[in-house]
């Protein structure tokens, strides 16, 4: 699967929590400045290129919708992340996090119990 760059991850987190959108519910959802129309438009048509989304005319206009599900992108990018930068062990990108993030309590109680839920299943 294609890593997506920081505008294209941007559009398609808007498109994975809309689950269908024309290009002007993508730019709604976009912070300050809003950026042009048609800049959103070529963003869009490259996510379709890529086979990210898919594009159903409606009318004069397209509605997109995911074609990659945000569970199996975020699994690659977490994959790839646990590769590149934990030498590929789980346990050294966990610990990074816990130190890091000062998780609380009761973060740590549930990350604990996630892990003995898989260990006994």
């Amino acid at each position: 699967m294609q890593k997506l760059g920081k505008r294209e991850e941007q559009i398609m987190q808007i498109v994975w929590k809309l689950e269908k959108a024309f290009i002007k519910d993508i730019i709604d959802e976009m912070p300050e400045p809003k950026p042009h129309y048609n800049t959103v438009a070529t963003m869009v048509k490259i996510l379709t290129e890529k086979g990210f989304l898919s594009a159903a005319k409606l009318g004069n206009t397209y509605q997109y919708t995911p074609q990659v599900e945000l569970a199996a992108y975020r699994q690659e990018d977490v994959a790839t992340i646990k590769r590149k930068y934990f030498g590929n062990s789980f346990s050294r990108m966990i610990t990074h996090f816990a130190k890091e993030e000062n998780l609380s309590d009761e973060e740590l109680d549930e990350l604990v119990r996630i892990i003995k839920s898989q260990k006994n299943s």
